[in-house]
Order: C-alpha cells, then sequence, then structure tokens
C-alpha cells in the first residue's frame, strides 16, 4: 500500500532496535518456510490429516509472534503515547484485541 495515502498503517511509525528488528524478521522467516512446507505438502498429495498438522503448527506460530508483538505495543508505543497524554491509544489497543480475539 501506498504511504503516500495516509492509511491508518502508515500514520505512526515504531522505532526498533536492530536486534528486535532482527528477531521479529526470523520469527516471521520461519513462518514463512513453515507455509511453504504447507504448499509443497499439497503439491506433493500429502494426507489430509498431515496437512493439517503442519497449518496447526503455522497457526500456532503466528499467534505467538502476535502475542509478543502485542507485549512489546504495550510496553512501548502504548505506555510512551499514555505518558504523552494521548488517552485515544487505549481505544485503539482495545480495538485492535478484538480484532485478534477473532
Amino acid at each position: 500500500m501506498d504511504c503516500d495515502k495516509k492509511c491508518a498503517c502508515c500514520e505512526k511509525r515504531t522505532e526498533r532496535s536492530e536486534e528486535e528488528r532482527k528477531k521479529l524478521l526470523n520469527r516471521l522467516n520461519r513462518i514463512e518456510g513453515q507455509v511453504r512446507g504447507l504448499a509443497g505438502m499439497i503439491e506433493r498429495d500429502a494426507y489430509c490429516a498431515d496437512i493439517l498438522t503442519q497449518s496447526s503448527a503455522v497457526a500456532a506460530a503466528i499467534n505467538a509472534f502476535n502475542r509478543d508483538l502485542l507485549a512489546r505495543h504495550i510496553r512501548s508505543c502504548v505506555v510512551r503515547d499514555l505518558q504523552a497524554g494521548d488517552d485515544s491509544v487505549v481505544d485503539e489497543l482495545v480495538n485492535l484485541v478484538q480484532k485478534m480475539m477473532k
């Protein structure tokens, strides 16, 4: 998406250390590999139960990534915005958690 259009995903930014960025990207790369593995299983006509087991592992990995990122968000962005007097971050957080729980 083009950030010149001022979408919600482009208005705010989070500065991350190189170490934090690397950890998050490594996790996503592992998840990407798992998803590619799923595609390979489909291509090889693997047994449905085996594919579903792998798919559940991918879902668990995504959930773990989301939990970690949410915790980091609360500890950094939410705290920073609240300390700056921006209470709207609470509504944003509530909406975010509701989306994650669908």
